[in-house]
């Protein structure tokens, strides 16, 4: 196997700015600040603006197309435009 192939994977805390919640996970990414995780460990830290914590899509507050919606959606547009 290369050697320095491969970026060092390493314990770093990501930050969800919409909820405050935080998570340990293993990543290659660099970080800039540093924070105290509940084991007692400073571990690096990143802020993201939005995780699966916060986004609609798997928080259950989107709001699903159905194909109703779709379907008179495209009539409505195409229904105007003549063929000839």
């Amino acid at each position: 196997m290369k050697k320095n192939l491969h970026p060092e994977s390493k314990p770093v805390v990501f930050k969800d700015a919409m909820t405050g919640e935080a998570f340990l996970v293993q990543s290659t990414i660099a970080a800039g600040e540093t924070i105290v995780w509940e084991d007692g460990h400073t571990y690096p830290l990143v802020t993201v603006e939005i995780s699966s914590r916060s986004h609609p899509a798997f928080t259950g507050k989107e709001q699903p197309a159905t194909e109703t919606s779709r379907a008179t959606a495209f009539k409505d547009k195409y229904s105007k435009v003549a063929l000839h």
